[in-house]
């Protein structure tokens, strides 16, 4: 009996231990076959640059990024996040903003204040912007962001990391898939001049990504698409 016992105990360990590694990690959601067929084709600079292994050591790297809630809102979260990735490089074309319009510095912001000759440019999967989303953003990854932006050019993990601070750090995106608030809300996190008519043409880009990965993930997209 007792040897009985304590093989049901090595079941259940084991049964735990692969639940747990089942909800740590989202790569069994997002696997390397899935995210290689997103990589672009040659005359892309972001060709060779953007890696499945960048991008899931990144995502391994926050506690709760496509780990929060059943199974259905995990992958409503990962398809929400590469949604908006693929509309932000042009389907992990771009590295850099094509044409910025300025050097976004926000010259009032004194906790993370402009570097000089730097410019804060739109970079890397979620296209991070301005000087204070630079700073904070190395500030919590461990990068000289005021002083080294080009580094999220550079260097496929930060860059990755960058992307998925800003999710996490940002309520409308993690949150607000987790708690139901819609895909919508992770439209105007990253880009709210294009919601309320702004530029449908942007939004519905990014929702036409985000139910294509939900059919492939093999899940319903949830209410509140639009912003």
């Amino acid at each position: 009996m007792k040897s009985y016992t304590q093989f049901l105990g090595f079941v259940l360990v084991a049964l735990v231990l692969e639940v747990g590694l089942a909800q740590d990690t989202p790569r069994t959601i997002v696997t390397s076959d899935f995210f290689n067929t997103l990589l672009p084709q040659d005359g892309c600079e972001g060709k060779g640059f953007y890696n499945y292994d960048s991008f899931i050591s990144a995502a391994e790297s926050f506690n709760g990024f496509g780990t929060t809630g059943g199974s259905d809102v995990q992958k409503r979260e990962l398809a929400a996040f590469l949604a908006n990735v693929m509309h932000e490089t042009g389907s992990l074309c771009y590295i850099n903003e094509q044409n910025p319009g300025s050097n976004y510095c926000d010259q009032s912001n004194q906790q993370y204040p402009c570097a000089a000759g730097k410019s804060y440019f739109g970079r890397g999967p979620l296209q991070l912007s301005w000087n204070y989303n630079y700073g904070a953003a190395g500030q919590a990854i461990g990068f000289d962001g005021l002083n080294n932006p080009e580094i999220v050019a550079q260097d496929a993990s930060i860059s990755f990391k960058t992307a998925v601070w800003f999710w996490m750090s940002n309520s409308n995106c993690h949150q607000g898939i987790t708690t139901g608030s819609g895909f919508g809300s992770t439209i105007r996190a990253i880009n709210s001049g294009e919601c309320g008519g702004g530029n449908p043409a942007t939004v519905q880009s990014r929702i036409n990504f985000y139910q294509r990965f939900c059919q492939q993930f093999g899940v319903d997209p949830g209410q509140n698409l639009y912003c």
